[in-house]
């Protein structure tokens, strides 16, 4: 059978508020995850894995936080001569759509001049947020045979979150309803935010909304109930394992599950293996004569001297002698001193953590230290160092 020409968009510019201070410097998708990936490894790995070669990641939040890491799509085998990894940053022009997107809608309507001239049978668009794995090579191919304008792929999550994002109600496969982050939702089942479009249909669409609205936002407000409506979306149902990281509670959770064996999602899977763009001169993990390691994730040359309990220590980072670390998230290149205590926690890149200092507590909320920052008081549960003001 003809492969579909598809073109992938990577939605990789938003601010990440919710995730605070793990995102005051870099991009969401550039966040680290278990120790040794990136959230962007995600569904760059998606792409790799379902031999889908033409990505665009539209950027805008702190590029430069992801643009070292993307390495030119190398890690993905995406640094094609032709086609490949394509990085889309805001522009100037003279045809109203340069600047800043203002949400996802936004960033596509921008760049359909370029959608158009490339010229796909289909455009796959998701956001870097999530942790799982998806086929999109299949989710193209059943969207080419339904004839649809779209396809939605759903997901059913707890019925207090579901208002987080854009509800569905279905009939079979064909959406019904769609409501974007309703106060009181119909359903559980939730738009994942990954999306097999029609572009010429679609992208006449946004066309339309700008023309009538002068603004577009994001895909949820207009342009899927628009689409719901006159019966041109359709849902391909997930029912694997995704989970939205995108606040500081679900990402300590999410780490959490990773330490069950067998993990819900195995980044090393030969038949879907999560890439990234690694060290890969870096040494083994070590733990010294006398440290006790239980129930955790050591990251390539992590150095372990005190004790890990139910914890990640990601890439690099050190827990030295009498320290302690429980149910916690050590990202890489963080150091927790001789005597500290690092309880309920989440630690960023090349943090330090000074002798003696207690960050969080057991049962408590979780507590946040951000990037590069040193520690030389107690940060209590659900405590934030450094405090920053609103922007």
């Amino acid at each position: 059978m003809k492969r579909v020409k598809a073109l992938v968009v990577v939605l990789a510019g938003g601010a990440g508020g919710r995730l605070e201070l793990l995102t005051r410097e870099r991009a969401k998708p550039a966040v680290s995850f278990a120790g040794t990936h990136r959230l962007i490894d995600f569904p760059l790995s998606n792409c790799s894995n379902a031999g889908l070669s033409d990505v665009w990641i539209v950027q805008q939040f702190n590029p430069i936080s992801l643009s070292d890491h993307l390495a030119n799509g190398r890690p993905w085998d995406l640094d094609r001569t032709s086609g490949g990894l394509l990085t889309l940053q805001p522009r100037m022009g003279h045809d109203g759509r340069d600047g800043f997107p203002k949400g996802t809608a936004d960033a596509l309507w921008r760049n359909a001049p370029m959608i158009r001239e490339f010229g796909p049978e289909a455009v796959v668009v998701v956001s870097a947020d999530a942790v799982y794995k998806l086929d999109y090579g299949a989710v193209v191919d059943e969207h080419a045979e339904s004839g649809a304008a779209i396809t939605m792929v759903t997901t059913e999550v707890e019925p207090g979150d579901a208002g987080r994002y854009g509800v569905v109600q279905l009939d079979g496969e064909r959406v019904t309803d769609y409501v974007y982050k309703p106060d009181e939702p119909a359903t559980n089942v939730i738009s994942n935010e990954v999306f097999v479009l029609s572009p010429e249909e679609v992208l006449d669409r946004l066309d339309a909304i700008a023309e009538d609205s002068g603004e577009l936002e994001d895909l949820g407000q207009e342009l899927l109930p628009q689409l719901v409506d006159a019966g041109r979306a359709r849902a391909h149902p997930f029912t694997d394992y995704w989970r939205d990281v995108g606040t500081i509670e679900a990402f300590h959770e999410t780490h959490m599950e990773q330490l069950e064996h067998p993990p819900p999602i195995d980044l090393d899977d030969p038949a879907w293996p999560v890439l990234t763009h690694a060290a890969s001169r870096r040494e083994s993990a070590r733990v010294v004569e006398g440290a006790r390691v239980e129930k955790s994730l050591l990251a390539t040359a992590a150095t372990v001297a005190g004790t890990v309990e139910r914890s990640v220590i990601g890439r690099g980072a050190t827990v030295e002698e009498g320290a302690v670390v429980r149910d916690s998230v050590v990202l890489p290149g963080a150091v927790v001193r001789s005597g500290a205590t690092v309880e309920r926690a989440i630690v960023d890149d090349c943090v330090r953590v000074g002798k003696g200092v207690r960050i969080g507590e057991a049962g408590g909320d979780i507590a946040l230290v951000g990037l590069q920052a040193t520690v030389e008081e107690d940060v209590p549960a659900g405590g934030r160092f450094p405090e920053v003001e609103d922007d």
